[in-house]
């Protein structure tokens, strides 16, 4: 699976860096998915849940926010472009959803998952053009009642463990059941944040699983399927998941 240069707009000749995952078989054409990053930027585990969109038979295209200058250097920017749903960071994930949408093997729809910060954008985007939004661990957009007027399909998910994101599950539900958006809100009592990424963290590691945080396999396994199934629904157009769950 190829990294790829998406072109950001007109007059950009460098385009950003991203990293694009095609279904394993078949020709196409196949619906899409936007794949937004956590806060260690486009690493390994954003490349494998890239993949594991690709095996269950979705275009899926991460761009790198930070293609502009690090980690070091964009990651507070990126997060105020999370918290005030403008700047470069937004554009450049419209930029990787105009991308997409112009291959000729993609079917003309396209979702957007993002996890612990991309779980934030994902949210903050579901008034954006995207067909369906899967947050997970996402921290709630302030401005989270006017964005909800337009909103596509949501599936997310988050941990009960998670102190940051307390009582966040429970309030985008009901946001989600007033306005009558179709929706799958879940939080998984034993999952901290993050429990959907295998980070390498070194000598942290431990750490962070002491702490509560990080990976949690059955959360995690139950999060994807619900994903797949609500992706197949309001993307693919099969009413359910597909065998790769």
């Amino acid at each position: 699976m190829p990294d790829v240069r998406i072109p950001s707009g007109p007059g950009d000749v460098d385009g950003i860096d991203g990293y694009l995952a095609v279904p394993p078989t078949g020709e196409g054409p196949w619906p899409a998915v936007v794949v937004v990053q956590d806060a260690f930027g486009l690493g390994d585990a954003i490349r494998a849940h890239a993949d594991r969109l690709a095996t269950a038979g979705y275009l899926a295209v991460a761009p790198d926010l930070y293609s502009r200058g690090g980690m070091l250097r964009c990651v507070r920017q990126t997060f105020r472009s999370m918290v005030t749903r403008s700047g470069q960071a937004f554009d450049d994930i419209e930029a990787t959803r105009r991308f997409v949408l112009l291959r000729g093997d993609c079917t003309g729809k396209v979702g957007v998952i993002g996890f612990c910060m991309g779980g934030g954008f994902a949210l903050g985007l579901v008034d954006r053009g995207f067909d369906a939004s899967a947050p997970n661990y996402g921290r709630l957009p302030r401005d989270l009642e006017h964005l909800l007027e337009h909103a596509c399909p949501v599936v997310a998910s988050y941990g009960g463990r998670d102190r940051t994101l307390r009582g966040a599950a429970a309030e985008l539900e009901a946001a989600l059941e007033a306005r009558g958006i179709p929706h799958d809100v879940k939080e998984y009592p034993d999952a901290g944040h993050g429990f959907m990424e295998r980070h390498d963290l070194g000598p942290a590691t431990r750490l962070v699983r002491v702490a509560g945080l990080g990976y949690h396999h059955d959360s995690a396994e139950d999060a994807w399927g619900r994903i797949l199934r609500f992706f197949g629904e309001h993307l693919a157009g099969t009413g359910g998941g597909t065998d790769q769950e």
